[in-house]
């Protein structure tokens, strides 16, 4: 059975074993892993530079040995080739021994350790190292020369030898140091290696615990900083930039849903007010009127809800806006005309060249945001302007409303903030249009916020401004509105591609 296992699936049990005992074997922790690493390491580049060493030494001193051998041939050929070598050969300094042979294999001349003895064996090599030659009296292992020389008498070779004696307790004592040495120099590196990592991780472990300990009550903790500007530095400042995120967010979707419960909570007992009176009384027409109150209150709860529902999609984060291009003055178009008739004039001042990529329907709703806003605080009219700016495309809504104080101008921003509650209640306002156009204009690559007014024919200076990015800001402080009246809204859409601003 075992022979119908494809190869292929006996390969890969093999790799999942050799992956299991991996992981078995590899240290978890990164100061384990970091300790290992760095022992590997050393171990290595210790081994490495001790087999160097050790050859390298060798070497010198082997030529060392061939250098002497070769300087006492050298004498002892001078004095053969003129005639002058005696029977007895004088050793130099470091010289072991000297024999000369002839071509017959007699001994001519030899040192005196070497007198009476026979000729040493033959030496393939010029220089060769041979192990101690007993028969001779020699222990130690030799470094032998042979040098072929002329003499009267015909050629003689010349063997000298220097023992390597020396050469061989260097290295012994030098490896015999490496061996113990080595070893305790990696653990010297494992000890400072595992010290220093663990004071480095340190911190790593302290930001670890502190956000382990973290609750999703306990937003407000942070992690601790270590001193320096390294790498841990930096993670514990973006942890704690994270956290308080998502402090913020916590702390804005409490509040959210704190005053969600407080709108809901009057429309409803509203409605559940006027439902039981109308069904407790006895006048059909009293009851008829109580009843569209409830269907007023209804519809307001419904718009309320859609807000709120809404508000929670911008929350969420758009998957992706369409890039479809839309037409900003053909949606502002679309929205004044069905306003014809009312109580507010509605001026237009439209650039049909002012066409953006986004979500066709978010942009509606912007814009019908606006507009309402505009014509709930306008006495008498409210002027719409659509333009081009260099890349960007302006929508300005401005009404001849009352001032809007400098202090207000982010606070009309704020989720269910009324300037006038009980005004905002009665037309039916939530305090979430201004909210939801910002969120809408800051998906769309923007921002929304009041500026200065540009001043119109016939409406009183005084703004209120939504600007998207791409333009410039236009923005202004407390200065030119005090005194005046009237808000203007201006968004700045990111439109590429469109015309620089046509002179007018």
């Amino acid at each position: 059975m075992a022979d119908d296992v494809p190869v292929g699936g006996r390969r890969g049990g093999i790799r999942r074993r050799l992956g299991t005992l991996r992981l078995r074997v590899t240290p978890r922790s990164v100061r384990a892993r970091a300790t290992l690493a760095a022992c590997t390491v050393v171990a290595v580049a210790l081994t490495v530079a001790s087999l160097a060493m050790l050859s390298l030494l060798r070497a010198n001193l082997r030529g060392t040995a061939e250098a002497s051998a070769r300087g006492q041939a050298g004498v002892v050929a001078k004095l053969a080739a003129g005639g002058r070598l005696g029977k007895l050969v004088p050793l130099g300094d470091g010289t072991d021994f000297v024999q000369v042979v002839d071509g017959k294999g007699q001994v001519v001349a030899a040192s005196q350790n070497l007198t009476g003895r026979p000729a040493l064996p033959q030496v393939p090599l010029p220089v060769m190292e041979v192990p101690g030659l007993k028969p001779f009296g020699i222990e130690a292992r030799q470094q032998i020369t042979s040098v072929v020389v002329k003499t009267p008498d015909g050629p003689v070779v010349i063997r000298t030898g220097v023992s390597l004696r020396a050469a061989d307790d260097a290295v012994s004592t030098t490896a015999l140091t490496l061996v113990v040495g080595c070893p305790l120099l990696l653990l010297t590196v494992a000890l400072v290696t595992w010290r220093v990592t663990g004071r480095a991780l340190r911190p790593v472990e302290a930001i670890r615990s502190e956000v382990a300990a973290i609750g999703e009550q306990e937003l407000h903790r942070r992690v601790p900083v270590p001193r320096g500007e390294d790498e841990i530095t930096r993670l514990a400042r973006t942890m704690n930039g994270m956290l308080d995120r998502l402090d913020l967010a916590g702390r804005r979707q409490r509040q959210f849903i704190a005053d969600a419960s407080h709108e809901l909570r009057s429309p409803i007992a509203v409605l559940r007010t006027q439902l039981e009176v109308a069904l407790g009384h006895p006048d059909p027409q009293v009851r008829v009127e109580l009843v569209e109150g409830a269907l007023q209150d209804a519809e307001r709860l419904q718009d309320l809800a859609a807000d709120l529902l809404f508000l929670a999609r911008l929350d969420a984060g758009p998957t992706g806006l369409p890039t479809a291009p839309v037409d900003l003055a053909e949606l502002v178009r679309v929205a004044v005309r069905g306003r014809d008739g009312r109580r507010v004039a509605f001026t237009l001042d439209l650039d049909d060249d002012a066409v953006v990529p986004g979500h066709h329907l978010w942009l509606v709703r912007l814009v019908t945001n606006l507009l309402d806003n505009a014509e709930r605080h306008a006495r008498t009219a409210v002027h719409v302007t659509v333009r081009t700016d260099a890349g960007t495309a302006v929508l300005r809504v401005q009404n001849d409303g009352p001032a809007l104080d400098a202090e207000d101008r982010e606070r009309i921003f704020e989720r269910f903030t009324r300037l006038d509650d009980a005004r905002s209640r009665d037309d039916g306002g939530a305090g979430l249009g201004l909210p939801i156009a910002r969120d809408i204009a800051h998906h769309h690559g923007g921002t929304l916020k009041v500026v200065d007014p540009a001043g119109h024919p016939g409406l009183a200076a005084g703004a209120e401004a939504v600007e998207l990015a791409g333009g410039t800001e236009g923005a202004g402080g407390a200065e030119g509105t005090g005194g005046t009246e009237g808000a203007t809204f201006e968004a700045r859409l990111p439109a590429p591609g469109v015309p620089a601003q046509r002179s007018r």
